[in-house]
C-alpha cells in the first residue's frame, strides 16, 4: 500500500481589505489574545467570556455584560474572524475562529498578550463601520 504523504495546509488569500477590517475589529474589541488563543482549539461559550468568569480566565481586562459580550462577538462573525458553533440540534452559545481568524491570530506576535492600543482614527472607523454595517 502506498503511503499518502499529507500536504501543508494553504492559508486562503483574502483581500487586503478584508484583513485590515479584520485586524482593526481585533484590535477594537475589548478581548484579550488569550480567548482567541482557546477559541483555535475550542469553541469557547459565551458565559466563560462575560462577567467576572472573562476576567478569570483572560479572556477580557474588565468584567462586561453579557449582552456587549455577544454584539462584540456578533460585530467578529460578521467581519468574518469567528463563528458560531453548531451541534446536533442548531446554534450553540459557543464561538470559534473561522480560517480568516487563525490566519490574523498566527500572524501576530506570539508574546503580544493583547492586540494592541488601536488609534482614535482606527476606533472611529471600526464604529462607523459596525453603527453602519459597512462590508468594508
Amino acid at each position: 500500500m502506498k503511503a499518502v504523504e499529507s500536504q501543508p495546509a494553504q492559508s486562503i488569500a483574502y483581500p487586503p481589505r478584508t484583513v485590515t477590517r479584520a485586524r482593526r475589529a481585533l484590535a477594537c474589541s475589548p478581548f484579550t489574545r488569550v480567548l482567541f488563543e482557546a477559541m483555535k482549539t475550542d469553541s469557547v461559550p459565551l458565559s466563560a467570556i462575560a462577567s467576572e468568569s472573562g476576567i478569570q480566565q483572560n479572556y477580557t481586562r474588565r468584567a462586561i455584560a453579557e449582552l456587549r459580550v455577544e454584539n462584540d462577538l456578533m460585530w467578529l462573525i460578521q467581519v468574518g474572524v469567528l463563528r458560531r458553533e453548531v451541534d446536533g440540534q442548531g446554534i450553540t452559545d459557543s464561538f470559534r475562529l473561522t480560517p480568516l481568524g487563525r490566519q490574523l491570530i498566527d500572524r501576530q506576535d506570539a508574546d503580544a498578550v493583547n492586540w494592541g492600543a488601536p488609534g482614535w482614527c482606527d476606533r472611529l472607523y471600526n464604529a462607523g463601520a459596525r453603527w453602519l454595517r459597512l462590508p468594508f
